[in-house]
């Protein structure tokens, strides 16, 4: 199934799907449980718009290509360009949505990338790599500084973190990253995933939630 912005509504939104810009250990207890040491700053990398895919559909895991884990973020949709130097105000006024999204880590090959001192892609920016769901207007969120996130798994809470939890928060997180290359409307940002990450198996159910504001359901194919 081709991918299309949408809102929760099931609406379109007219913003034609770009790159998604990732942030890795941008919550010090998901550092921790990987013994990945915390950043100084943000720890950006790329999945190209061929990696994502609806979230609502059954995930393909690949064949023959070891575990793939799962991290549970908050997705940001971006409507505006970000360029350069930009305030905290342009940085806010530019998100278009805000929604869920899993990025699907070929552990054991990021494993061996890093342990080679080499780029994570081939582990992170696979096809299929990016289940992303629908985005719920900004206007209709809290505070970005305080939502909750939570994957449940087969029923059981796996992940449960909060944005106040991130080393770099969200809007800082988007001032940082215009800095280094231009958001473009239709690009997505990662915002980093909470401790709890684990191996997805065929036939697995779950639950994706920004408590109080979306929820998102899917499923692991069977082989």
């Amino acid at each position: 199934m081709v991918y299309q912005h949408k809102y929760v509504d099931g609406s379109p939104i007219n913003l034609l799907l770009g790159k998604v810009v990732c942030v890795g250990r941008n919550y010090a207890e998901h550092a921790r449980e990987l013994n990945n040491p915390v950043p100084s700053e943000p720890l950006l990398f790329i999945k190209p718009a061929t990696s994502v895919v609806p979230l609502a559909e059954p995930i393909a895991l690949p064949k023959g290509r070891g575990a793939v884990h799962y991290e549970t973020e908050i997705a940001l949709l971006i409507g505006a360009p970000l360029s350069g130097l930009v305030s905290a105000e342009q940085a806010s006024d530019a998100i278009a949505g805000i929604g869920l999204a899993l990025d699907l880590t070929l552990r054991e090959l990021q494993d061996q990338l890093k342990s080679k001192g080499h780029p994570w892609e081939r582990a992170k920016a696979f096809d299929g790599a990016c289940p992303l769901s629908a985005f719920v207007p900004t206007a209709s969120a809290p505070a970005l500084n305080d939502l909750p996130l939570q994957l449940h798994v087969n029923g059981e809470l796996r992940q449960d973190g909060n944005s106040s939890e991130m080393i770099t928060p969200i809007i800082a997180l988007l001032q940082h990253i215009a800095g280094v290359f231009t958001l473009q409307p239709g690009d997505v940002v990662l915002t980093g995933t909470p401790a709890g990450v684990g191996v997805l198996q065929p036939g697995d159910h779950l639950k994706l939630s920004i408590p109080g504001l979306l929820q998102a359901d899917t499923r692991v194919a069977d082989h």
